[in-house]
């Protein structure tokens, strides 16, 4: 593929149930060499900067269409990109978790580009929609920006969510996978958003840490994926009965939150105990041989 994509990264791209052309191309403008780029990054930060801990990769679907939603936190988006590294790196086979992209992604010429190559196009309706109906699995944070803007004390909070993609999943007849996302808000403890430095660079926002810039700290994140859940109907069913279906799904998006705090809670006691004891230099979580491997990590007791 590339002198910079490993052969195992290389291996799992190919294994993907994508139907690529001969040039290595699928018919979104997803491409087999970005992939091979872009989880070759994701490697390190899922591996080694993040280590970061799954819990309930058995409640995803192996194949066919599902939807992954969740809250967002961190600022940059840091969840989005871990959730798609535990699919691709955790799940046998890999597969690939597209994302719906915010629009001013496809205003910026270089995120444009590598957004579609890397599988996340515009958020429209019709483009999710086609990606279900097409099989494919599809990850959405119904918080949009609202999310990402949070600041550090409203790190594991939820804010309003939008329904549309409870409408989206009756109308394709898709199971939503709820999961929980821990440890954003201290990859990027933002104490303050500037909106008027985010409108010079095209962006909702800019997020202002302690250390001034919103570079990501290696903290231990946590992923814990729910059971699937299913509602009745069409679609097109009133407001008020949409938005009951979208409190269901956003109360258990709230408690996986509070599953993945206390495991991370645990671990982080853990590796402080172990550093404690004599001739253990550190109390950073280390690499992942250190841990549970995510394909087959369980909650850890």
């Amino acid at each position: 593929m590339t002198l910079l994509v490993s052969d195992s990264i290389a291996q799992r791209v190919q294994r993907l149930e994508i139907p690529f052309n001969s040039f290595g191309v699928d018919p979104y403008g997803i491409s087999q060499k970005h992939l091979g780029l872009f989880f070759t990054l994701l490697d390190f930060l899922y591996h080694h900067y993040f280590s970061v801990g799954v819990s309930g990769l058995e409640n995803v679907p192996g194949r066919g269409r599902a939807m992954l939603v969740g809250n967002h936190s961190g600022g940059v988006a840091i969840d989005g990109a871990m959730v798609v590294a535990s699919m691709f790196f955790a799940m046998d086979p890999p597969r690939l978790a597209e994302g719906m992209a915010e629009k001013f992604i496809n205003r910026l010429p270089f995120t444009s580009l590598w957004s579609s190559r890397t599988g996340h196009i515009t958020g429209l309706p019709e483009h999710a929609s086609r990606l279900l109906e097409d099989e494919r699995l599809l990850m959405v944070f119904p918080e949009g920006a609202r999310g990402t803007a949070k600041l550090y004390s409203e790190r594991n909070s939820l804010v309003h969510f939008g329904s549309g993609f409870v409408r989206l999943a009756l109308k394709t007849r898709t199971p939503i996978i709820p999961f929980g996302f821990v440890g954003g808000g201290e990859a990027v403890p933002t104490i303050a958003n500037s909106y008027a430095i985010g409108r010079l660079f095209g962006v909702p926002y800019i997020p202002i840490t302690p250390y001034l810039v919103p570079a990501p700290l290696p903290v231990q994140l946590e992923i814990t994926y729910g059971e699937p859940m299913s509602f009745a109907g069409t679609g097109s069913e009133e407001d008020e009965v949409i938005m009951g279906h979208v409190e269901q799904v956003k109360a258990r998006i709230a408690e996986l939150i509070e599953v993945g705090r206390q495991r991370r809670r645990r671990q982080l006691a853990a590796d402080l105990r172990g550093a404690a004891r004599p001739g253990t230099a550190s109390s950073k979580p280390g690499p992942p041989s250190s841990r549970p491997e995510p394909a087959t990590s369980k909650e850890r007791a």
